[in-house]
């Protein structure tokens, strides 16, 4: 059974809660990522900032502009265990809208993030394997030139 904890990418882009939500907007934009964890000091996760939660600073009056991200983000953030299945994974990017969902230690601390891409390019992957397996027994079952 493939896992959260296998299939996790482990370098992740975060913030604290304390961040100026223009400061968090500027690193979603910089990395090209639709949203990232908010984690206290010592990894905990608190939230998810998105650009969806960001959008509401299009109504925002002067206040607000000030804020941090912990006035914007969503919490408690969805996430994941280690050991969780990626078909749990699956399940709740599906269900739930969701681009990307956390994974915590046992702790709940940030360790990783899975992303509906890269489900996508395991799925890319594995097709590719079967199409690779499949010629190769091909060849061997119909050989070029009948020897």
């Amino acid at each position: 059974m493939l896992t959260a904890g296998d299939f996790m990418t482990k370098k992740v882009i975060s913030v604290t809660k304390d961040t100026p939500i223009y400061d968090a907007l500027v690193l979603l934009r910089k990395n090209g990522i639709t949203g990232m964890p908010v984690i206290e000091d010592d990894m905990t996760l608190v939230g998810v900032i998105t650009e969806k939660d960001a959008l509401k600073l299009f109504f925002a009056d002067g206040d607000d502009q000030n804020k941090t991200v912990e006035f914007f983000m969503t919490q408690p953030a969805v996430s994941f265990g280690m050991s969780e299945s990626l078909e749990s994974v699956c399940d709740v990017l599906m269900a739930k809208y969701f681009r990307r969902v956390p994974v915590v230690s046992t702790k709940g601390k940030l360790v990783g993030i899975i992303s509906r891409p890269d489900i996508i390019d395991y799925i890319i992957m594995q097709r590719q394997m079967y199409v690779q397996a499949h010629s190769e027994t091909d060849l061997i079952s119909h050989p070029i030139n009948g020897h």
